[in-house]
């Protein structure tokens, strides 16, 4: 194990190889991120980036290499351990209740790390009272931060897509993760919404001194929020640098952007 004297990197990915059958999904792939820095991860469909977020929340196992977590490996943890660890997710696809309110969502996302179980919840004993107190004002300071005051009380469901966006941001955020891993969160919203994304993911970043490692196809997003950038194609890391030197490098630019050198 690293020493926390040697170590820089709150995330390292080493060799990390995943097989499916004889399809390889990720081959030698090893990035590392630093403490508060957002990581965009770009390439095209099938390229692997989230086969890579299955093994970095304990979904999917992988055949080669390791991925250390504050210089921990990530083997010993199972999936439902994830969020304890202090590692937080959104998907692709939203996964709110929808029939529960905004603020029943994001107190749902810090039950992770509370100590309660039914029997101490049942007797109401005092330290689980004091636990309740200290999600609700986690959960306030969240509705303010992410601007969903307005709608704490209403129904998911009777929401936007954008605002069940910033919805599900929140209730990742309720973990009180230190990585946050986002998984298109830029997907489905229009022009002036991914504008609104842009500045509230920088804006958490700052605010929660929160690390992010993001996938997303939305490039402009990508290369404007994210101080380096990891390209991947065929599962391979094709490109490992900030966004200016990935957007030049004549590997991405063929295999992703679909220019020729």
């Amino acid at each position: 194990m690293v020493s926390p004297a040697q170590r820089a990197d709150l995330l390292n990915v080493e060799g990390v190889t995943v097989r499916f059958g004889g399809i390889t999904a990720l081959d030698k792939v090893s990035f590392a991120v630093a403490p508060g820095h957002i990581v965009g991860l770009i390439g095209p469909n099938g390229a692997g980036k989230t086969t890579l977020f299955n093994c970095l929340s304990r979904l999917y196992d992988f055949s080669e290499g390791r991925i250390l977590f504050e210089g921990r490996s990530l083997l010993a943890t199972p999936a439902h351990g994830i969020a304890a660890l202090g590692i937080g997710r959104t998907f692709q696809n939203l996964a709110l209740f929808q029939t529960m309110t905004v603020r029943q969502n994001i107190l749902l996302g810090g039950h992770c790390r509370t100590r309660s179980g039914f029997f101490s919840n049942a007797l109401r004993l005092p330290w689980v009272r004091r636990e309740e107190q200290r999600l609700e004002a986690h959960a306030d300071q969240l509705v303010e931060l992410l601007d969903l005051r307005g709608v704490a009380d209403t129904r998911v469901m009777d929401l936007s897509f954008g605002t069940q966006k910033r919805v599900e941001l929140a209730r990742a955020l309720a973990s009180s993760p230190k990585l946050l891993l986002l998984d298109e969160p830029a997907g489905g919203l229009n022009h002036e919404e991914v504008g609104v994304l842009m500045a509230l993911l920088r804006q958490v970043r700052d605010r929660l001194r929160l690390t992010m490692l993001l996938v997303e196809h939305h490039m402009n997003l990508v290369m404007r929020v994210s101080d380096r950038v990891v390209a991947l194609d065929f599962g391979r890391v094709i490109a490992n640098g900030s966004p200016a030197e990935v957007q030049a490098d004549a590997e991405v630019v063929r295999a992703y952007l679909g220019g020729t050198t």
